[in-house]
């Protein structure tokens, strides 16, 4: 399975909890020593990438926030892990699936501003682009990071190609249940996307899901990927702060995502 990374994701690129020093140590750590796991580095997204997703002023305020930071380059990490996404959506639709271990988080970022840690939309710029390319004519985007996806429900939500689904519930079977029902009533797609947060994690901000929950969600994805659209399926990272055992979350899902 491809992993998609670029060591300057290890760098801290502002004062936010998801651009603290560590975060994404544990995670290289697994992949580094689980066979079967393929590192895979990034190019930065095009402005033009970028402008599928967003207006102009916003692009131009991100690439300010470079200037007026003093903890990082938020610009530069910004349109590298918009430029992850896209590679991790292009594996991805060749029926191997792929996971973008990329920072920052992007499902608050809306066409017109960006909040919540965000600065570019991930997954709606890899969504885009693979519609705008002709690879896909509808997509499912399961987003089960503990907040909203206010951002990429601006971008595409009224778009009919487009299916998004935030997940609730209390515990691990319930939120299960909910997942399970809402692709079970989806129609056939494309390629299956997921918002992959992991602050819903028991040790995390949200105190709801084991790791196990996230093997799971990772297994209906699979299982929805073979039956309904060719295999085709990714992950993008967006929340969990948990640095210790954010590692083996994202392994769990990724297993998960294998059919194991």
């Amino acid at each position: 399975m491809k992993i998609v990374f670029h060591p300057l994701m290890r760098e801290s690129y502002d004062n936010t909890p998801a651009g603290a020093p560590g975060r994404l140590d544990s995670a290289i750590n697994v992949f580094r020593n689980h066979r079967g796991y393929q590192l895979t580095t990034p190019e930065p997204a095009s402005e033009n990438d970028i402008l599928q997703a967003h207006s102009l002023p916003v692009l131009n305020r991100v690439k300010g926030e470079d200037d007026a930071s003093h903890s990082g380059q938020p610009y530069k990490m910004a349109a590298l892990a918009a430029g992850g996404a896209i590679l991790t959506a292009d594996i991805a639709v060749k029926g191997q699936p792929a996971f973008g271990l990329i920072r920052p988080p992007g499902h608050h970022a809306s066409r017109n501003s960006y909040w919540g840690f965000c600065y570019f939309n991930n997954i709606a710029i890899a969504v885009l682009h693979l519609l705008s390319h002709g690879l896909i004519s509808s997509a499912f985007i399961l987003d089960f990071d503990l907040h909203f996806g206010d951002g990429t429900v601006n971008i595409l939500g009224g778009d009919r190609r487009v299916i998004i689904h935030n997940p609730e519930g209390h515990g691990d079977d319930n939120y299960l249940s909910d997942v399970k029902l809402a692709l079970d009533n989806s129609p056939d797609v494309d390629i299956i996307a997921a918002s992959a947060g992991f602050d819903e994690y028991e040790h995390c901000w949200g105190h709801n899901l084991s790791t196990d929950a996230f093997r799971r969600i990772g297994r209906l994805v699979f299982e929805f990927a073979q039956q309904r659209c060719g295999g085709r399926r990714f992950g993008l990272l967006e929340g969990g702060y948990n640095h210790e055992d954010l590692g083996r979350n994202i392994l769990a899902f990724c297993e998960g995502m294998q059919g194991k």
